[in-house]
């Protein structure tokens, strides 16, 4: 029986909701994979997509975190949407929730064994491992939403068949359609089979916490009884522990249709919003926008309402829907009432019992309810408006959902529209696409010829110099004009490749930089850049661009985080550095500054003001964090009153994984 790889099946309602939910608080991609990856419907759903005809002869997914980040944010945010909409039409009974549930438990004790299990025997993909313990028993998902008794039978006979089928039309590669197939294969069999069978029939049995998976244990990778017993142990207290975030019961009788209903519920207050908002005139200004939707809020919710608009240093009154509206502007400075609290914190804030400011009397006076809910609405970094909404406590659970759903629908709205906007303004008016590129190719040939005449003067000059220092100090200036002109053929040809993506030798290019990183930050006082370089060869799959971008970030934070007349910073490298199964260069920046504030610690990496004076955003460290995260590195910082130091780990050119393998 021949299974379509683009499968539609079941997930627990309550795994939906959660992922439904983390798309609509745009969490980051790492938790929104950790949703994604404990639901096998979802995971099968996503691999079916991001290795489909769709994105053409490119190179095969194997594992949830590259699959979504092939799909993108908006295609992921579609496919949950869709499959919630789909989980609707499943009709399910009492034992076949109880099925459901008792699956999902299996599949990702599985999965989590088979991580474990991984990273133990040193298999180099534990996330793999994981994905396709998630999978191996896909047939009897099939099963469950198959009313027919023969054909649900025949899924349940065939489950590893299934599985390998679906997992080879993935284009997973032939060493995963072997573990789904042989899965079931005796542990005395396994012995000298591939690595990922053995750990795929391995964690299988010991999913089921029987005698019998942990003998199996032994033969297969002699591991003893109570290393077995332990990983099986930590494995149901995590399981326990997902499944308690996402309140689905495992210690009692199940039944979904609670969840399904509060899904539909989700569903439809999130269709509600979208077409109340459709209904509002959308071809005007920000703040005309904002005035005509504030009768789309009253609309879904019910509720009086009041549209401020961000003008300048004051928010104010724009519309609303309780009469005539009088004039009011208030400053957009924290002030204790619940609308410039809302504003400032970008977070809704309800009156609930706390004591109402003067402004908050207005506003309820102008509302005439006994409290008041503001929301406001996002616009990239910048909030353009707030809505205060007229509430009473005993609906405002169901209130605070609505709107907040609301606003950011509208966000959505205004940032394609700002979008949209920009991209009409940075085109020629009047020119077609294909002619603005013609032009760009003009411009930046014309900017080339200039820059390839003072390379030429340069490297005539270098001949002419004896001095060894100042000859390398040409050699930077003639890279980074080299670097220059890549970029402005990138501009040209958008398609096109940086040289850089061979990988680059850390060392040396830590050597450049501390030229020109002297020169600028530390010529004053007694502050010293010291390099502590190893001698081992140290290149990195990595391009030269973003390397330089970390190391000037961190070595500039690091700079104007010394005292005016004194402090070291120290950038220190050592390879190779052995951790998870990979081979990695270390780099290291230190210095003697006065370390990080507490409340600067707890959200590092995101963009939040620093303690570095005037003039600094704190978008540094978010940007290194990002460059960090594309060259598949890793980084990590411990500070305190002697200084700071960063760590991060770049992966071994020599030892990075073929992606085409």
């Amino acid at each position: 029986m021949h299974i379509a790889p683009d499968l539609q099946l079941p997930s627990l309602p309550e795994v939906t909701l959660r992922a439904l939910d983390a798309c609509h608080q745009d969490e980051s991609y790492r938790k929104i994979s950790e949703i994604v990856s404990a639901d096998t419907a979802l995971v099968a759903r996503i691999l079916a997509l991001a290795n489909s005809a769709l994105y053409g002869p490119s190179t095969p997914i194997r594992s949830v975190d590259q699959a979504l980040l092939r799909l993108g944010t908006r295609r992921f945010h579609t496919l949950v949407l869709t499959a919630a909409l789909r989980q609707l039409l499943f009709e399910l009974g009492g034992e076949e929730w109880q099925q459901l549930r008792d699956f999902w438990r299996h599949s990702l004790t599985t999965a989590l064994t088979a991580r474990a299990l991984a990273t133990l025997t040193r298999y180099p993909e534990p996330d793999e491992a994981f994905m396709l313990g998630m999978l191996h028993n896909i047939g009897e998902l099939i099963a469950i939403k198959t009313p027919a008794t023969e054909a649900k039978q025949h899924y349940l006979d065939h489950q590893s068949d299934i599985a390998a089928e679906l997992v080879a039309s993935w284009g997973l590669g032939p060493m995963a359609a072997d573990a789904m197939r042989y899965q079931q294969a005796l542990p005395s069999e396994l012995r000298d089979a591939g690595h990922l069978v053995k750990l795929i029939s391995l964690a299988t049995r010991l999913a089921l916490s029987d005698a019998a998976g942990i003998a199996a244990a032994g033969t297969v990778f002699g591991l003893n009884e109570e290393l077995t017993r332990e990983i099986n142990r930590r494995i149901g207290h995590e399981v326990s522990g997902m499944a308690a975030s996402m309140g689905i019961p495992l210690d009692e009788d199940y039944c979904g249709e609670s969840a399904s209903r509060q899904l539909k519920q989700t569903i439809l207050r999130q269709a509600m919003a979208n077409q109340a908002i459709n209904l509002a005139d959308l071809t005007g200004e920000t703040e005309d926008i904002l005035a005509e939707t504030v009768n789309s809020l009253t609309l879904i919710t019910g509720l009086p309402a009041l549209c401020f608009g961000h003008t300048g240093d004051n928010l104010v009154l724009l519309s609303g829907t309780i009469g005539d509206i009088p004039e009011l502007a208030v400053t957009a400075k924290p002030g204790g009432s619940v609308l410039t609290e809302a504003f400032i914190s970008g977070l809704p804030v309800s009156l609930g019992e706390r004591s109402p400011t003067v402004l908050d009397r207005q506003l309820l006076s102008l509302l005439h309810t006994p409290s008041l809910l503001a929301v406001p609405v996002k616009g990239g970094d910048d909030c353009p408006g707030v809505f205060a909404l007229g509430t009473d406590n005993d609906h405002l659970p169901t209130t605070l959902e609505l709107a907040d759903i609301f606003t950011r629908q509208l966000s959505s709205v205004l940032a394609n529209r700002n979008l949209a906007t920009a991209s009409a303004e940075a085109g020629s008016e009047g020119l077609d696409q294909e002619i603005a590129r013609e032009r760009l190719r003009k411009q930046v040939h014309e900017v080339s010829n200039p820059l390839t005449i003072i390379r030429q003067y340069i490297y005539q000059l270098r001949g002419r110099l004896e001095d060894a220092g100042v000859q390398q100090e040409l050699d930077v200036i003639r890279d980074e004009l080299d670097r220059a002109g890549n970029l402005l053929l990138q501009m040209s040809h958008t398609d096109a490749v940086g040289p850089g993506d061979e990988g680059v030798e850390l060392n040396t290019e830590l050597e450049s930089l501390a030229r020109i990183l002297e020169d600028s930050l530390f010529s004053s006082g007694n502050r010293n850049l010291k390099l502590s370089l190893c001698s081992e060869p140290t290149r990195v799959a990595a391009s030269t661009t973003r390397i330089r971008q970390v190391v000037i970030n961190l070595v500039r934070n690091a700079a104007e985080s010394l005292p005016e007349d004194s402090g070291t910073v120290e950038i220190h490298t050592a390879s190779p550095v052995w951790q998870n199964h990979r081979t990695w260069v270390e780099l290291e920046i230190k210095d003697t500054g006065r370390g990080i504030p507490g409340e600067i610690r707890d959200t590092l990496f995101s963009p939040v003001k620093t303690t570095k004076g005037e003039g600094h955003s704190g978008l540094g460290l978010s940007i290194v964090k990002q460059l960090v995260d594309d060259m598949e590195g890793i980084i990590a910082c411990r500070t305190g009153q002697e200084g700071t130091t960063f760590r991060i780990l770049l992966p071994a050119a020599s030892h990075k994984k073929n992606e085409t393998d």
